[in-house]
């Protein structure tokens, strides 16, 4: 929405700030008594008001002087954007509880954060690491725009659209890389073992995500099963059965060679808590799962909710330090109930719960809620995550090697 004068823009950013800030001008019939108030207000020294217990106690004064000299004197100011700066004082008012996983989200990040959990996204299709401050493409997905473009394993993605890429971060790069279907985006990229860098452009198409693949392994004549469980999304439980479907059918004609499943969450971010439950619910019987403990410390029971399938079949489980939260919950509950071996590195270590909630404009936000706990009463956060039985690195300079996967599947057929 644009406004012809300064004034007319500053009570609308005020009124939806302050509305969010539990409705400090609730019940004003006009806006524009506020801003009256405040032009003609006296003068208040800020530093000598006493701590404030509730919203109704706050003198916004300083908040409004802010703005004001921000429009009056900031030098650049295309950047004094209304709808930027609510969003940015929303965000500030959240971030200041100082729980990073308490978080505002305006509407781009909210859609985002569904669209990731629904299993797509607009963009090119290529899974992103750093290193040595550099981007490089861990792999493109099967039949995505990149792989047909000619985007490879191991490409360092030198530029995006012209700029240099060199020392971003990796949510840095993904924004970058990321936008709507049907829109180009232009890479410079050097392939592994060339001299010489290639401009690839690449149309973007929504990408749709499997959460659960399945693999074959064998190794001195024995055959393991690895699931891969990439997320607990929207469509998690219907893959995961589909795949444990063919696992079955799999071990069923290799019976006499079969050695086991590896189960394989590292990376995994976690997602929806119930997926947790459902996946761990598939190798325990019954018995706990998680504990779910609130800010009175009054503790709830999330214990084995159907007849799991693959409760006899013997079980590995690989992390690492991008394993977190729901991911955790699983690996934690089959480690404690002695139903598995870990295997890998330290996961994340994220035991709090978050209660998304949709906003006005689109824009959501997550709350902390509660905090979780393994079956034997450990919490992650305090640990800093789950360690595994049996601790492997992977090998950054070789991404082709997972020596990780190779220790678990020896495991299994010794």
């Amino acid at each position: 929405m644009n406004f012809k004068n300064s004034t007319q823009t500053f009570i609308v950013v005020i009124l939806i700030i302050v509305s969010a800030l539990g409705g400090y001008f609730a019940g004003k019939n006009e806006i524009a008594v506020a801003w009256d108030k405040y032009k003609n207000r006296p003068h208040i020294s800020v530093q000598n008001l006493a701590p404030a217990k509730d919203f109704d106690d706050i003198n916004f004064t300083l908040f409004f002087d802010v703005y004001k000299k921000l429009q009056e004197s900031y030098f650049n100011k295309k950047d004094i954007e209304p709808q930027k700066l609510y969003y940015g004082a929303i965000s500030g008012m959240v971030a200041a509880l100082g729980d990073p996983y308490t978080a505002f989200l305006p509407p781009a990040q909210n859609k985002e954060v569904k669209d990731e959990l629904a299993g797509h996204f607009d963009g090119i299709g290529a899974q992103l690491g750093v290193k040595d401050k550099k981007i490089i493409v861990i792999a493109p997905l099967k039949e995505s725009p990149a792989e047909k473009a000619g985007i490879k394993a191991a490409d360092w993605i030198i530029k995006v659209d012209g700029q240099d890429t060199f020392n971003w971060t990796l949510p840095e790069a993904v924004s970058k890389i990321r936008g709507p279907k049907g829109t180009k985006v232009t890479l410079e990229v050097l392939h592994e073992d060339e001299l010489e860098t290639s401009e690839i452009i690449i149309t973007r198409d929504t990408i749709k995500i499997k959460s659960v693949e399945w693999d074959k392994k064998e190794k001195n004549g024995r055959k393991v099963a690895v699931i891969t469980l990439s997320r607990f999304g929207e469509g998690t439980e219907l893959e995961w059965e589909r795949a444990v479907s063919e696992v079955i059918q799999f071990r069923s004609d290799n019976v006499e060679s079969f050695a086991g499943i590896v189960l394989d969450v590292r990376n995994n971010p976690g997602g929806f808590l119930n997926g947790a439950v459902f996946i761990t619910s598939e190798f325990l019987a019954d018995g706990p799962v998680v504990l779910q403990e609130d800010a009175s410390g009054t503790q709830t029971t999330l214990s084995v909710n159907r007849v799991g399938k693959l409760l006899n079949y013997p079980l590995i489980v690989l992390i690492n330090k991008g394993s977190a939260s729901a991911s955790e919950i699983v690996a934690g509950a089959l480690s404690d109930r002695n139903r598995a071996k870990l295997i890998g590195e330290k996961s994340f270590g994220k035991g709090t719960i978050q209660e998304p909630q949709d906003l006005a404009e689109g824009a959501g936000l997550h709350i902390t809620v509660q905090k979780w706990l393994t079956p034997n009463g450990s919490w992650v956060n305090e640990k800093e995550g789950i360690s595994p039985d049996i601790e492997v690195k992977r090998d950054a300079t070789d991404l082709a090697k997972d020596a990780q996967l190779e220790k678990a599947v020896e495991e299994l057929v010794k």
